[in-house]
């Protein structure tokens, strides 16, 4: 009976460290989840106040006063707009090189003016 009670003792202690490593464990785990979840909050802080910057930087009225400061444009007057006849004639496009230089020499317009004879000439 002696060597029972000894085995249960002895069960019973490393049945206690085992619920305490348990414990340990999700203590420790409970502190990494608080800490990544300060960690998620400062992010969406983060993210909230660059969304916040980038609205005032992407702001029309910010936008059209570095425009006025920066490119000294100025308005658009009648006398800028012409009618379509006004505008100057369209360049006309030059003459592409022929693909045969020495063909161009001689005035031949095509492989036929060679002397060459084609397929269906009947020879």
């Amino acid at each position: 009976m002696r060597i029972l009670h000894l085995f249960v003792i002895v069960a019973l202690i490393f049945a206690a460290a085992y619920v305490y490593d348990i414990k340990f464990e999700a203590a420790i785990q409970a502190e990494q989840l608080s800490k990544l979840r300060g960690e998620i909050r400062r992010e969406r802080d983060a993210i909230a106040a660059l969304r916040a910057e980038w609205a005032r930087l992407g702001s029309p009225a910010r936008i059209e006063e570095l425009a006025l400061r920066h490119l000294q444009l100025k308005p658009l007057e009648a006398q800028q707009i012409d009618n379509l006849a006004n505008l100057p004639e369209r360049k006309k496009p030059q003459p592409e090189e022929p693909a045969d230089p020495i063909a161009a020499l001689i005035g031949a317009d095509d492989a036929a003016t060679t002397g060459s004879v084609g397929a269906g000439s009947g020879r």
